[in-house]
């Protein structure tokens, strides 16, 4: 028999748990994610799989491949954050900020930011799948999907010491990120790889359909 509400009377009923809101900082690189998300919906609007596979010439990404990369470094590096927040939290490295960040992590952020002045070796493990061809809608479903690995991961570093608790580099093991630095610069990266995704888009060259 189905519980009526009588059943129910005099039941204490908890109250939904409230999440805390994320810190200032955190709110901001959260800002920054989500509008990357709507850039990238910009990017790609009204693109055919064949403009969106296109390379401008040998050994250039396509804007496909600019995306991928991102979907991948996303998995790899909110992996990582998983790990060292977990740490930090057993640790008892909680603090409330404002959190300072060393000069590396101030010139590597500053190095991200388009308009693309450095460019640097891609490590292998960060490559996108060569020589397949794309869709549209599953590099964006899984660019979201990275998005919403980064609001995780946001949440989980919520109330930490951003400065303290280090990342090591999936890359470079020996190099360990702060972590609201780590945070910056990955948003930073997103908006270096959108704005390559667009001098793609205005090449000549590329395809009208």
């Amino acid at each position: 028999m189905a519980r009526g509400a009588g059943d129910l009377a005099g039941r204490k009923v908890s109250p939904p748990v409230m999440e805390e809101p994320l810190s200032p900082e955190l709110a901001g690189y959260q800002k920054q994610f989500t509008a990357n998300r709507r850039e990238a919906a910009v990017l790609c609007s009204g693109l055919s799989d064949a403009q969106f596979n296109w390379r401008p010439e040998p050994g250039r990404w396509s804007i496909a491949e600019c995306l991928l990369h991102l979907n991948v470094g996303a998995d790899v590096y909110t992996r990582q954050i998983e790990i060292a927040t977990e740490r930090g939290r057993a640790r008892g490295l909680l603090a409330t900020g404002p959190f300072r960040y060393g000069f590396l992590s101030r010139w590597l952020l500053g190095s991200l930011e388009p308009p693309v002045r450095t460019r640097y070796k891609t490590p292998r493990q960060f490559y996108p799948a060569p020589g397949a061809q794309h869709t549209v809608t599953d590099v964006l479903i899984g660019f979201e999907s990275a998005g919403r690995r980064w609001d995780e991961c946001l949440r989980r570093a919520n109330g930490l010491d951003l400065a303290r608790v280090k990342v090591p580099s999936p890359a470079v093991p020996l190099l360990r990120f702060q972590l609201g630095a780590l945070f910056a610069g990955q948003a930073a990266h997103e908006r270096r790889h959108l704005w390559q995704g667009k001098q793609v888009r205005a090449a000549s060259g590329f395809p009208a359909t």
